[in-house]
């Protein structure tokens, strides 16, 4: 009786089944394919009782719909003011009015207290896995539909929303960006 040794890869790319990521779906190695929409959030709760009520009731109307599998997901994405803080400074550098640059400075500070805390927007995703292309773009339609009848705005998921998502559960959230290695 031989024995075979099995060795485990220590590469997450070795055992997670992504063959690629095109078209706002993950491609798997068996031929199925992840996709879903991306669900913008809305805070209900600054709504009158009865339109949180109607809100909830549509939902649960929405996911009643849904005879598939699916899965429901948040994930973090981290914040990027850059560009609105590089505004801010432009705006103070040619302003002269001393109240408005005072305005302007605490803008700045308010945006440098977010970018050091390392602060993120949630985002939410309701994905699906199918193989007929033509049933993909079915659920997808019914689904915005659907969200867009409970008072929510929804599309497609991108390729980046997908990455976001993968990034957020293999690298704790971390993107990565490797460059080119020499040995």
């Amino acid at each position: 009786m031989s024995s075979k040794k099995q060795t485990r890869s220590k590469y997450t790319n070795d055992f997670v089944p992504v063959k690629s990521i095109t078209n706002g779906m993950i491609l798997l190695d068996n031929g199925e394919k992840v996709t879903g929409v991306k669900i913008f959030p809305r805070n209900i709760f600054i709504l009158e009782e009865e339109a949180i009520y109607g809100i909830i009731n549509n939902l649960r109307n929405v996911y009643n719909i849904i005879d598939y599998e699916f899965w429901i997901i948040a994930a973090d994405r981290p914040v990027d003011i850059n560009a609105y803080l590089s505004q801010l400074q432009l705006l103070y550098n040619s302003q002269q009015n001393p109240v408005k640059r005072k305005l302007i400075i605490d803008d700045i500070n308010k945006a440098n207290m977010f970018t050091n805390n390392n602060v993120v927007d949630t985002e939410f995703y309701l994905l699906f896995k199918e193989n007929d292309l033509e049933k993909i773009q079915k659920r997808i339609r019914t689904l915005i539909q659907s969200f867009a009848s409970a008072g929510l705005q929804s599309k497609q998921t991108s390729n980046d929303d997908l990455r976001v998502i993968l990034d957020n559960f293999l690298n704790g959230g971390q993107t990565t960006k490797f460059g080119t290695v020499i040995g």
